[in-house]
């Protein structure tokens, strides 16, 4: 977890196995008495007696936004002020890594979700996790049991409630498999799907719900844009519905993938337009804040040092082989290493590395961002309230 000194703009490292988004749903089973569950957050002396726990996620609610949200949303900032503790998003912190630790209980290294967008190896695709359909194959590209599948095996029954137009891709079948899937078009729905699967039956419960449109928002207009600020009122009003609603022996957990920030138009570096950067890489791939590259054979020492020039203090450029070293992704097994690019870029501060011709143009236009590892982007909140 990040202690009072850290900034919004220096570096976190991910709290693995204590602290982190992948620890929600292991510690909430455990609660739930799912035989061999791991209560890696201390869950059980707060939620003594519980038998059902919904989990939201709020695509974008970093902790360092919920200050910002605080006037549109009075009820996310009173909770937050009662029974929130901060936690770390995986590396990157980006939406499909986070969603596959919060669905498996796995570190990125684990599940393979390496980031938004990753190369297929023994290839110069790039498979984008948010568009991916079913090649490769989720259940082969991320092999780890679901938390779902885990408490459906035990008893408890399982629903997972999110928007119908996920319903079935590869990256719902990375992270949610296990769990029946109950489409929600908007966010009324979302809380009625959510309350009525929470209070069917009488035995042991498990809700997942998941909204979006924080971070659709902040992306396209902006972290405190007016549309930014209105989807914080939908969040607040979402909260107060499943508040109001959780039956007596029911608790909520409400958490988020990341936070975001703004980058301005004078910190982006164009890596179509900059032949220094393009020289030795044969693949571009991750995300403006944090780019994967897959480099030429023997190329390694010359990208880093190229890129390195480039962005000077804008970037810490590094090799695969330091990133996992040093723990950020966890373990990483070999099947999964080369879906990491050679050569990693991480963006300091606010800015980005975009691609204006070999990626898509909305993709280097958003004005928000995230992924990279700053308090901002890395720490998220875990609220936890019982009915």
């Amino acid at each position: 977890m990040t202690g009072p000194a850290v900034g919004p703009l220096d570096p976190v490292a991910p709290a693995y196995g204590g602290g982190s988004l992948a620890d929600v749903l292991p510690s909430a089973l455990a609660v739930l008495g799912v035989p061999g569950a791991v209560d890696l957050l201390d869950l059980r002396p707060r939620l003594a007696g519980v038998r059902r726990i919904a989990v939201l996620l709020v695509d974008g609610l970093g902790w360092h936004q919920i200050p910002t949200a605080a006037p549109y949303a009075p009820t996310l900032a009173g909770l937050t002020a009662a029974v929130g503790v901060p936690l770390t998003s995986g590396f990157p912190s980006t939406t499909p890594t986070s969603l596959v630790s919060l669905g498996t209980g796995s570190a990125p290294g684990g599940h393979g979700v390496l980031g938004f967008k990753v190369r297929v190896p023994g290839t110069d695709r790039v498979l984008s996790h948010i568009e991916w359909s079913g090649d490769p194959d989720p259940l082969t590209w991320q092999p780890v049991p679901t938390q779902y599948e885990r408490a459906r095996a035990a008893g408890v029954a399982v629903t997972v409630v999110s928007r119908p137009e996920y319903a079935g891709s590869g990256l719902t079948l990375a992270a949610n498999r296990g769990g029946d899937y109950r489409g929600a078009a908007d966010v009324d729905a979302l809380a009625t799907r959510m309350l009525t699967a929470l209070a069917a039956g009488a035995g042991p419960t498990l809700v997942s719900g998941y909204h979006p449109d924080l971070d659709r928002h902040g992306h396209l207009s902006g972290v405190d844009s007016a549309p930014w600020r209105l989807a914080a009122a939908e969040v607040d009003g979402l909260l107060a519905r499943l508040v109001d609603g959780l039956p007596p022996d029911a608790a909520l957990l409400v958490t988020a993938d990341h936070g975001q920030l703004d980058v301005p138009a004078g910190h982006r570096v164009d890596f179509d337009t900059d032949p220094r950067l393009r020289a030795g890489v044969r693949v571009l791939a991750g995300e403006p804040r944090v780019r994967y590259l897959h480099v030429a054979p023997g190329a390694t020492a010359d990208v880093v040092a190229a890129w390195s020039e480039v962005l000077g203090d804008a970037a810490r450029v590094t090799t695969r082989d330091e990133l996992v070293a040093a723990g950020w992704f966890g373990p990483v097994p070999e099947e999964h290493l080369r879906r990491i690019g050679d050569v990693v870029a991480v963006c300091r501060g606010t800015h980005a590395v975009v691609a204006t011709r070999s990626e898509h143009p909305i993709e280097s236009r958003l004005v928000a961002y995230h992924g990279a590892d700053t308090a901002t982007e890395m720490t998220i909140p875990l609220l936890v309230v019982r009915g």
